[in-house]
């Protein structure tokens, strides 16, 4: 069973049942990343795009063309509260275009206190992060024309700085947002258990000459409570490299010592532990917003997280990868869903991806 509700999930959480889900597989909106087109602007010309479109794209294959043709921005093409070309003033429900990192993380926390209500016990939350670059140019200048050679796409001649200065933070500082969050997170009661590296081996192009191009984004392990649901043995691995070193001798085998021989020792082992390195290849699905979900970093989530026909929930549902996924696990899943069009997206496609007899409900 498939449920998808619509609406802020602050309020959607509200509704849903106490101590019910077995576990939470969700990637909230980026900081500062994009607009996901839910607010609507108050005042001003009704016919300004309350946008920098200098910075949107249609000609470049690095994602800002499908930018373009669903309404996306990149970063500091968003105004985020008031727009200076007419006036215009902004209502958004939306998390992500916050105007420091300090109240984009108070929300996350605010939601993850009704996401804990939720939760069973012995429930665990997998959380997807990614992080963001402060382009706050404090001489007020502009940043340099650069080009991504592997697409042949040249960025604007100039990028306007953005609006609003963080404290805190110069020009060029990696703002650190998924720590950020995963500390305000275990202050606030969560447990912290592990911070898993999803290395992507194709990662989006980037033009920048002073660091490493960005290859990895951050997956927080984090439970309710000390002890919790957790089945590592749904998502070991294959012991290729296993028994590569002699452990017939050594301390645990000298007699009068008492310590005990590795259990299992001489047994001939086939799998070993998920290692906290996830290797998985981003993979666009056309009809959404290109930050999908791939479902191979969903699965072992699930798998892990989430017995048989148990409870899967996803406050921030997209195009719906973690109903999907959860589906074709034999679990149940509820994902909420801000932004109509893409319940519609999600709904489409989980029809389209699903056995005939699998029930989706929308509300």
């Amino acid at each position: 069973m498939i449920n998808i509700k619509i609406g802020n999930c602050l309020d959607v959480l509200k509704e849903l049942p106490k101590h019910h889900f077995h576990t939470v597989v969700t990637s909230p909106p980026y900081y500062g990343l994009r607009d996901y087109n839910t607010g609507t602007w108050i005042g001003g010309d009704p016919n300004c795009p309350h946008k920098r479109l200098t910075k949107i794209s249609k000609d470049t294959a690095t994602g800002h063309a499908n930018m373009y043709e669903h309404g996306d921005v990149v970063g500091d093409a968003i105004y985020r509260q008031e727009c200076p070309i007419c006036g215009a003033k902004r209502q958004d429900d939306q998390i992500g275009l916050e105007l420091t990192p300090q109240d984009y993380v108070s929300r996350l926390v605010e939601v993850f206190r009704g996401v804990r209500d939720t939760l069973r016990d012995d429930g665990t939350v997998w959380l997807n992060l990614g992080d963001s670059y402060h382009n706050y140019r404090a001489d007020g200048g502009s940043n340099v024309k650069q080009s991504v050679h592997s697409t042949k796409h040249d960025q604007p001649e100039s990028s306007p700085h953005r609006a609003n200065k963080i404290h805190g933070l110069k020009q060029k500082d990696l703002m650190g947002i998924p720590w950020r969050v995963a500390f305000a997170l275990q202050e606030d009661g969560w447990y912290l258990r592990q911070d898993i590296i999803w290395h992507k081996p194709n990662p989006m192009p980037e033009s920048v000459k002073d660091r490493c191009t960005k290859a990895h984004e951050y997956i927080f392990l984090l439970s309710k409570n000390s002890h919790y649901y957790f089945d590592h043995e749904a998502i070991q691995e294959e012991a290729t490299d296993w028994g590569t070193r002699d452990r017939s001798n050594g301390k645990y085998h000298n007699e009068g010592t008492g310590l005990s021989p590795h259990t299992g020792l001489e047994k001939s082992y086939e799998t070993k532990n998920k290692r906290s390195v996830w290797t998985v290849n981003t993979k666009p699905y056309k009809e959404a917003h290109f930050a999908v979900f791939p479902t191979d970093l969903i699965e072992p989530c699930i798998k892990a997280g989430s017995p048989k026909d148990g409870h899967v929930l996803d406050p921030f549902g997209g195009s719906g990868t973690t109903g999907l996924v959860a589906d074709r696990l034999c679990r149940n899943a509820t994902v909420i869903e801000l932004n109509k069009d893409y319940v519609d997206i999600a709904e489409k496609r989980i029809m389209g991806e699903t056995p005939m007899f699998t029930k989706v409900s929308i509300e």
